[in-house]
């Protein structure tokens, strides 16, 4: 018997596990992320927020930034960052300042009343970071942390062009 074919089917079956092991991540990052979202929105809301634009706030609060790469950092598209950031900017939660690096692209700014509002989820946002570091260990959480972001590189790594 040629060690081919048990060569070429441990092959196989090292591939449909790695399958298994993607799938199984991208499965629970996607629960992960829409329980994500509901907790943000729960604790965005009192401060008349919504998830999306806590997060974008966010992004600008120790820099201001063009869309672009306010875009970039999140992982999501610029038209979706560009409709939250022309609202922000309505609702005058945040403003637009010429770039001087690129006469185009406007960078976002917050406001005083949009640094309020982000100010008013900290408390709440302290009370769910302290409930989960004691559910989770300080450690694990921390290493959680870590292996989302080697995961997040590992992913650019493999699918930049």
């Amino acid at each position: 018997m040629s060690a081919k074919p048990t060569a070429r089917r441990h092959e196989e079956e090292t591939t449909r596990h790695h399958q298994d092991l993607l799938s199984s991540t991208a499965l629970t990052t996607f629960r992960l992320n829409g329980q994500l979202l509901a907790v943000a929105d729960e604790l965005a809301r009192p401060a008349g927020l919504t998830a999306a634009w806590w997060q974008v706030l966010g992004a600008v609060l120790r820099e201001p930034l063009p869309v672009a790469g306010i875009a970039r950092a999140m992982g999501i598209t610029r038209q979706s960052v560009q409709r939250i950031a022309d609202l922000l900017v309505d609702k005058g939660l945040a403003a637009y300042a010429p770039n001087p690096a690129h006469r185009r692209a406007k960078l976002l700014a917050p406001t005083d009343e949009g640094r309020a509002a982000v100010a008013r989820v900290g408390p709440r946002h302290a009370q769910l970071a302290d409930r989960l570091a004691d559910e989770l260990g300080e450690e694990a959480f921390a290493e959680t942390v870590r292996v989302l972001g080697r995961l997040s590189a590992a992913l650019d790594a493999v699918t930049e062009p």
